[in-house]
């Protein structure tokens, strides 16, 4: 069975921001899911939300971080606890209740400053491969100007599959790529991908939270990930066979299994 999708726009006040619009894509009406893209865009996430709605028919929603994908972003919106501010926001704009936040890398970040938030609204938290904190001898890499094989090599298990000659990339998408790198740099810091604050801050978080780790992730190693896991009261933490830095992408199949052992 497919999900019919709809994506709409909406203009959220946050203070000390101002008005944000935001657009987000939304399929499903079962339990609702918050699913949050990283810096390799919304796109990273789209098949991941249709097999998402498509089990047990969930409510799936999949925001677009503003300054991705040609969308606005005011200058004031330039953290990733801002866009958990946004995104908490949002929950409570559509009287959503017993939310699940799933967040890969950036999202992940974006995904632990919302449970840092605390939102009644927040019944579970799922980090894929997140970065945000400060590891010692476990740094994000920085992929700012690598060639895009490369980065691929770095991001999956078998990064086959995903291979993208870089002379078939139109012109148009080329600026989308920029912008969204642009937009990257602002939320996360270039090339740190990382608040010093964060990790400490991580042993207020009272929402159940899944840790689930690329085995083979050459962006954000596992044993970062047993650190942002461990940081977590009473978080679990599981690795993932044959998977890379994006397993929405790589292995959803194994994410999806991790989700339904509560």
């Amino acid at each position: 069975m497919t999900t019919t999708s709809a994506s709409t726009t909406k203009t959220i006040k946050i203070a000390g921001v101002g008005p944000v619009e935001l657009t987000v894509e939304e399929q499903g009406d079962g339990r609702p899911f918050l699913v949050l893209h990283g810096g390799a865009g919304p796109q990273s996430v789209t098949a991941f939300a249709q097999l998402l709605a498509e089990e047990d028919h969930n409510r799936v929603l999949t925001p677009i971080h503003p300054g991705f994908d040609g969308t606005p972003r005011p200058d004031e919106l330039n953290s990733a606890a801002k866009l958990a501010i946004l995104y908490g926001d949002l929950l409570d704009d559509l009287l959503l209740e017993d939310v699940t936040v799933i967040g890969n890398s950036v999202g992940g970040w974006i995904a632990a400053e919302i449970a840092v938030l605390g939102s009644p609204r927040i019944a579970r938290v799922v980090l894929l491969d997140a970065v945000g904190i400060e590891v010692k001898g476990h740094p994000v890499a920085d992929v700012s100007g690598l060639p895009v094989a490369e980065i691929q090599a770095l991001s999956f298990h078998d990064p086959t599959p995903f291979r993208v000659d870089p002379a078939t990339i139109p012109d148009a998408q080329r600026v989308i790529m920029a912008a969204n790198r642009a937009a990257l740099a602002v939320y996360a810091g270039s090339p740190a991908m990382a608040d010093p604050t964060l990790l400490g801050r991580l042993s207020g978080v009272a929402i159940p939270t899944l840790v689930l780790w690329g085995e083979s992730d050459q962006i954000v190693e596992p044993a970062y990930g047993q650190v942002y896991a461990a940081a977590i009261p009473e978080a679990r933490f599981e690795v993932l066979p044959a998977t890379g830095h994006m397993p929405q992408m790589e292995t959803p199949g194994l994410v999806l299994d991790a989700l339904a052992v509560e």
